[in-house]
């Protein structure tokens, strides 16, 4: 079973793998470890990754990257609306009304879903893991930043089916970090000892997330995070290119941003001096040649005017940290160590901000751009069944605050309750019971939409099937489970009417069941036994997660004292007979795609990937046309040309010239059987030449073989005539036999020898190494049955005892051994 974990980055992914004994970030077909989140469309086939990165610059409206910020979103979102005048590549409105993404793909105008080309991107991901575990690989861990909401994660869980991923658990990137952080210190204070406090700060290419997280011995609980999803490392890049555009305008008289190819590449050289002018305080140049209308152009810059640039974007540094600190109830004398991880985070300025905060010095003991994926690994093979890990147990938290909403009877109106409070633990269930007579709805929201990354708040809207009244025509309890899983996401998990058949209850419009010490615990273990109910993802994962449900019962205690006046005593101890039935559920979450499309899509995936192996065959057989044709050319001036007459060697070498002008001009774009073709063509005039010469360098080591051959029977026959004891057993017809054989054996290797010398190279020879070869393996065959006979055994008889028992051994005395009065006569030969 394979174990890996996935860090889906906004410019770069990661992907770490667990083999042994230890887990390693594995690197790409490029040998680089790092992979572009970049997918290029083109007429016959997609390219990903390392390969589409090389096309964002000739190939820049169909090169997309930076679409992770889109999963989720309504393509009227104000926020991505204002992302589309800045995007190289087109967007556009899907059916469903969520972003997809407009290419040109096989020549035809096809607009893909966002979830489609993070699949994609997973595909390429898993093939990496693939091809380093040399084994298939479905299981993972996928990271997501800690501020994605409920509609974010179902869209990457969705891209992971299409990719056919079994996505184990989403886990947020602050919380991967601190797992990869915490499970390897072997200091951690014991369970019951004060834990230790450490904040995570993680600054990405365009997202700033910290958390602080308290560790005990086996035990990570987060205590909050904080964030700002707009800050992050292209926005620094972002001043560079302003700075270096107007300077352009003035200096050159060029308008950069009317071109979308010049502004590519002036991102990228801004990239590479942002990360040089981390290590330099100098004066940098940046240099770009055919910049624009043919014009080089040059620049230069250093590090402390462009902090000073970057004022306004260095001061949204703090906030989040005071907001964390704050939303943990904790102060900074409280924290043991800050961690700083993401490529960011490398810039000084950050790093000085930080660290003046805290006022203490920054740790960077993990890997800044491998942390996430090694904790989504560790996780991996936490949840899987084969490996074993050590225990360590991990508790997250809710970003936002859940609330449900649904219209009241008894109130006549709308009725709501915050079911889930921001921070709260996670994975986590709550029990809520309504008294209702018909079926009824229940709307799920974010009751803070001030904190949300977008405007619209709804989570989903579940509806309750099959609700009917008590026999009595009272209003039945229906109990309903809500949970937030361990992917973050919020659903409502189950729901039962308990049938009363004999009751003295009083109706009540509506309780929120909060579990008592031991009820709660009656309550997780119910939660665990329903798990095979929702989903083989969930069921492998949520059951390895025994720990954490411990925490929560503590949790749980803590929002029974707050809400006492909600528990009715009859929920505590119901002394009536019950019936409970399971009731249907129709979901309908905030953008969430159909099974229909799901299933197209994955189709659809399965395609592409085929459409893509077939363009790769296609392109290799016309790589080995043209290899073919260089290789050759060099050899028939080179090492063949001793084996090649003056109008053979003329007329292959027109044909490969021929071929050259072919392959540039009709056969750039030929079907695959077309490059086979030509290949055997070509073949079928040079595979002679080449031959001639791999006989002519082999036949002599044949002959050799056979001559040692011949002489060895020759040296037998010798001493058999000479009498030699060893040889007085075989009969002299055999030896006769044998005689003869290596005779003829030397004839026909002599005259072969001979007619081979008088032949020219530039014909094909007389004797060819495989005869040579094969009159060894005859001549072998037949003497060495004769030469190899062993000599017959002589048996003496039972009584008989050989004469030189006790006689001398090897010229030698043997010693008489005495008889002894308690063990009688030793044995001449001890068998112990």
């Amino acid at each position: 079973m394979s174990v890996v974990g996935f860090d889906v980055g906004f410019m770069n992914c990661y992907v770490a793998v667990a083999r042994a004994g230890g887990i390693e970030t594995v690197a790409n077909e490029y040998s680089d470890r790092s992979t572009p989140a970049c997918v290029s469309f083109g007429p016959r086939n997609r390219s990903i990754g390392a390969a589409a990165k090389s096309q964002v610059v000739t190939n820049c409206k169909n090169t997309v990257q930076g679409f992770k910020r889109f999963h989720g979103r309504a393509f009227s979102d104000p926020y991505v609306q204002c992302l589309k005048n800045s995007l190289v590549y087109d967007i556009a409105q899907m059916p469903t009304g969520t972003t997809g993404i407009k290419v040109m793909y096989m020549e035809e105008e096809k607009v893909f879903s966002i979830e489609q080309v993070t699949a994609m991107l997973l595909t390429k991901l898993k093939e990496t893991a693939e091809n380093a575990l040399k084994k298939p690989v479905a299981d993972c861990v996928i990271s997501v930043p800690c501020y994605y909401t409920d509609a974010e994660r179902r869209s990457v869980v969705d891209a992971a089916q299409i990719a056919g991923l079994n996505c184990l658990r989403l886990m947020n990137e602050t919380t991967a970090v601190a797992l990869a952080y915490g499970i390897y210190k072997q200091d951690l204070p014991a369970p019951e000892e004060k834990a230790r406090n450490v904040v995570f700060v993680d600054l990405g290419h365009s997202g700033y997330q910290t958390s602080v997280c308290a560790f005990n011995k086996g035990k990570l609980k987060v205590l909050a995070t904080a964030c700002d999803p707009e800050l992050g490392g292209k926005d620094f890049d972002g001043v560079l290119v302003k700075h270096f555009c107007e300077e352009f305008s003035k200096k050159y008289k060029l308008d950069v941003k009317s071109k979308p190819r010049a502004l590519v590449r002036l991102y990228q050289e801004c990239e590479k001096l942002k990360k040089l002018m981390s290590a330099n305080s100098s004066d940098l140049p940046l240099n770009i040649e055919c910049f624009m209308n043919d014009i080089d152009v040059s620049g230069k810059l250093n590090r402390g005017h462009f902090e000073e640039m970057c004022a306004d974007i260095l001061a949204r540094v703090e906030p989040p940290l005071q907001s964390l600190l704050e939303l943990a109830k904790l102060k900074k004398e409280d924290i043991y160590a800050v961690e700083i991880v993401g490529g960011a985070s490398r810039i000084p300025a950050v790093k000085e901000r930080i660290s003046k905060f805290f006022g203490k010095e920054l740790s960077t003991t993990l890997n800044a751009d491998e942390a996430v994926a090694r904790g989504c690994a560790l996780q991996c093979a936490i949840l899987s069944p084969a490996f074993k890990v050590r225990e360590f147990s991990i508790t997250d938290i809710v970003p936002y605050p859940i609330s449900l909403k649904w219209h009241s009877a008894a109130e006549e109106g709308v009725s709501d309750c915050e079911v889930f409070h921001k921070n709260h633990a996670a994975p986590f269930s709550k029990v809520l019971t309504f008294y209702r007579k018909e079926p009824f709805s229940l709307e799920a929201y974010y009751n803070s939409p001030n904190e949300l990354p977008y405007p619209d708040p709804t989570i989903g809207q579940f509806m309750i099937q099959k609700v009917v009244p008590q026999a009595s025509g009272e209003s039945s309890k229906v109990k309903v489970k809500v949970r937030v899983n361990i992917h973050g996401i919020f659903s409502v998990s189950s729901a039962s009417l308990v049938e009363v058949q004999k009751s003295d209850e009083t109706e009540e419009p509506m309780e929120t069941e909060q579990a008592t010490a031991k009820d709660g615990e009656h309550k997780m273990q119910t939660d665990q036994d329903e798990l095979p109910g929702q989903g083989d993802g969930q069921q492998e994962t949520e059951e390895k997660v025994p720990r954490e449900n411990e925490e929560m019962e503590t949790t749980t205690q803590e929002g029974k004292s707050e809400k006492k006046s909600d528990q009715p005593p009859q929920a505590k101890k119901p002394k009536v007979k019950t019936k409970v039935l399971e009731l249907p559920i129709e979901n309908s979450p905030q953008w969430q795609l159909a099974d229909d499309m799901l299933n197209l899509f994955v189709e659809n995936e399965g395609k592409m990937i085929m459409q893509d192996k077939l363009e790769k065959e296609r392109n290799d057989a016309k790589n080995n046309v043209e290899e073919y044709v260089y290789d050759m050319r060099d050899k028939l001036h080179g090492m063949l040309e001793k084996f090649v007459s003056e109008s053979d060697r003329d007329a292959l070498s027109l044909k490969l010239e021929d071929t050259e002008n072919w392959l540039y001009e009709d056969g750039e774009d030929q079907p695959k059987q077309v490059y086979i073709d030509k290949l055997a063509e070509l073949k079928k005039l040079g595979q002679p030449i080449q031959e001639r010469y791999t006989e002519a360098e082999e036949r002599p080591k044949a002959f050799e073989e056979l001559g040692k051959q011949i002489q060895q029977y020759m040296k037998f026959v010798e001493a058999f005539k000479m009498k030699e004891e060893q040889y007085d057993h075989l009969d002299e017809a055999d030896v006769s036999k044998v005689d003869k054989l290596a005779s003829d054996a030397m004839i026909w290797m002599n005259s072969a020898m001979n007619q081979q010398s008088k032949q020219s190279l530039t014909v094909d020879p007389s004797v060819k190494v495989k005869d040579i070869q094969a009159k060894t393996r005859e001549l072998f065959s037949a003497c060495n049955p004769i030469v190899t006979k062993p000599k017959p055994k002589v048996e003496l008889p039972k009584e008989d005892t050989p004469a030189d028992q006790n006689g001398p051994v090897n010229g030698q005395e043997k010693p008489q051994e005495e008889a002894s009065p308690d063990k009688g006569t030793k044995p001449d030969m001890d068998l112990d």
